[in-house]
């Protein structure tokens, strides 16, 4: 059955239903804040945004490890509908064609799900950015102190996730395209340490407190910690999308080898159809395993750097406590990443490793936001880390 890529009929309905999954989230918040407190509201706001956000990134994981970002073949609806529902035939023709196939009604829900999901990501975003913008404006308009919200944080955070809803377009579009795949992956975590900072930054603003001073060295250390984690997160967003987890089924050594058969050249082709290589020739196992180890040795390089980061942050006193939680994400990593490989990739440690990574990720954005470099004559013993 052939079905156009793109259907904009469903869009409002579709928006309407984000509208309505966002509703909960921005009744609470205004419930919470009734009285006029623009940081409150704004922090609040920012706090379920980040939430929310949060749990689309592990449904959009679950949505790929189950198979069912093709569940719903055109965009943004489903074959032309705003619900499954209405889809139903269509759906059923389908999976009678190809019962094997990518089309099913429990992918199709899941699919749908996850789009209304990041539809109201999407509105909070845009009501996030309003709000930002209203303060500051009635601030100028009565020519008070300048409030300490961040307006153009909000809009490049709406411009972003306006990027992520095109990649997520994509994603459909052109068949889990693995580089498009992977970059929306990516996508979400930046999402993340977007909304993240600004918590940070609206939670200083609301409780008159300043950034913990710390050395230059620590904040070099905090750049350094987040870049090397970006790189691990696209070198396990490119093993995900290729399908290439169950290359090594063993630890730590990989098919009885220290150091398998692999093709690298193959294996990093960026710009290829899924289990294809750029000839059109199907990807080689070599490949798939050169996709997986290379994970692996990015895996112990972020190991070292994270754990000498967590040692570094607990010698801060006021860093202490999110050292702790640093620490226990990277062990929530080493124990779900070992599992997908020893326990044939079992969907729960899947979608957890996607999670954990996504909150280091937040974690570590939120401590730069959180920090400020300590100025020279103001060096103390108690700061030296």
């Amino acid at each position: 059955m052939h079905t156009a890529l793109y259907d904009w009929s469903p869009l409002l309905r579709l928006l309407f239903a984000g509208m309505a999954v966002a509703a909960l989230p921005l009744a609470w918040v205004l419930w919470r804040h009734r009285r006029p407190q623009a940081y409150g509201r704004i922090r609040a706001l920012t706090l379920a945004t980040l939430f929310l956000t949060f749990d689309l990134v592990l449904f959009g994981a679950f949505t790929r490890l189950t198979d069912s970002g093709l569940g719903c073949p055109d965009w943004p609806g489903c074959y032309g509908q705003a619900t499954p529902l209405g889809a139903h035939a269509s759906i059923a023709s389908a999976q009678l064609a190809a019962p094997d196939g990518p089309v099913t009604h429990g992918k199709a829900w899941i699919e749908m799900v996850h789009r209304y999901l990041a539809s109201s990501v999407g509105f909070l975003i845009l009501v996030l950015a309003i709000s930002a913008w209203t303060v500051v404006w009635r601030q100028r308009a009565a020519k008070a102190a300048r409030a300490q919200v961040h307006p153009w944080w909000t809009t490049l955070t709406l411009l972003w996730v306006c990027i992520q809803g095109a990649f997520g377009a994509f994603t459909v579009t052109m068949k889990l395209f693995p580089a498009i795949v992977s970059l929306h992956l990516m996508g979400g975590y930046v999402l993340l340490a977007l909304l993240a900072v600004q918590t940070v930054w609206q939670s200083q603003a609301m409780t008159v407190r300043s950034p913990v001073p710390v050395v230059s060295a620590l904040r070099v250390a905090l750049v350094v910690g987040l870049l090397v984690l970006l790189l691990q997160v696209a070198s396990g967003a490119w093993v995900s999308t290729n399908y290439a987890v169950l290359a090594c089924a063993e630890f730590p050594q990989c098919q009885a080898s220290w150091w398998p058969m692999m093709d690298f050249s193959q294996g990093f082709e960026l710009w290829r159809l899924l289990g294809l290589a750029s000839d059109g020739t199907p990807l080689s196992f070599q490949a798939l395993t050169a996709i997986h180890f290379s994970h692996r040795m990015l895996a112990g390089l972020t190991f070292f750097v994270m754990l000498w980061l967590v040692w570094r942050l607990r010698r801060v006193p006021e860093l202490a406590r999110p050292a702790h939680w640093l620490g226990g994400l990277l062990a929530l990593q080493i124990a779900t990443g070992l599992s997908n490989v020893v326990l044939d990739w079992p969907l729960l440690a899947a979608v957890l490793h996607t999670g954990g990574a996504g909150a280091m990720a937040a974690l570590l954005a939120g401590l730069l936001a959180a920090t400020r470099t300590l100025s020279p004559p103001y060096f103390s013993e108690r700061h030296t880390t």
